[in-house]
């Protein structure tokens, strides 16, 4: 990864220290613009590759059991107005007959 050039001075000799970046020359220090990029490129995406967002409709590629239960939410089914959550578990939704629920994006599809 090569850095940026000093915004006041121009040289290239910018090295980082911590999260900023400082220009050994004129002491300039600045936070680099890529890590608002890469947090805005991070999108969720299904199973299949496609950029999901909030409110769309997706469908269970496989059986899920549901954790401290005997229930199975079977493949198939529709789940209507996901939302986009941070974690490893990155919807959440409520499914008609289990109620609320967080769904990993990888065992589910856009619809």
């Amino acid at each position: 990864m090569t850095l940026p050039p000093c915004p006041q001075c121009q040289s290239e000799y910018t090295y980082e220290d911590g999260t900023m970046l400082v220009c050994p020359e004129c002491g300039h220090e600045w936070q680099p613009v890529e890590t608002a990029a890469t947090e805005e490129t991070a999108a969720v995406k299904d199973a299949n590759g496609a950029v999901l967002a909030d409110g769309d409709t997706v469908v269970l590629i496989k059986d899920l059991k549901i954790k401290g239960s005997s229930s199975v939410i079977k493949q198939g089914t529709k789940v209507k107005g996901i939302r986009l959550q941070e974690g490893d578990h990155n919807i959440g939704c409520k499914i008609d007959g289990f109620g609320a629920m967080n769904l990993k994006s990888e065992f589910v599809k856009k619809a």
